[in-house]
């Protein structure tokens, strides 16, 4: 495999910003928590915003290609709202609260 599990993380990362339409000033809220590899040719990577319990996960193929149906997965509803934001830029807060509603 051509791909490292560093290349599979960055490749989900801009999946997810594109997604969303994430600028750069406000892809740095956004994390790599782990990007392990699955059989002989794709990655799982592990994606969310550091201190907060949502989790987006994405599968990417050895051809560099992801999975565009990933999995977002969240302990906090989104009828919740934004009760948990406090610091957080308004673009990461509801990209966070349209994922907890969607699930």
């Amino acid at each position: 495999m051509l791909l490292t599990s560093t290349d599979a993380g960055q490749i989900a990362l801009e999946l997810l910003m594109a997604d969303w339409n994430i600028s750069e000033e406000n892809r740095e809220w956004f994390t790599i928590f782990n990007s392990r590899l699955i059989g002989e040719s794709w990655y799982t990577v592990e994606l969310g915003v550091e201190g907060f319990p949502d989790r987006w996960f994405i599968q990417v193929y050895d051809t560099g290609a992801c999975d565009p149906n990933y999995t977002f997965i969240s302990p906090i509803r989104g009828s919740e709202g934004f009760t948990d934001f406090v610091n957080v830029p308004d673009i990461i807060a509801e990209v966070l609260v349209c994922e907890r509603n969607a699930r």
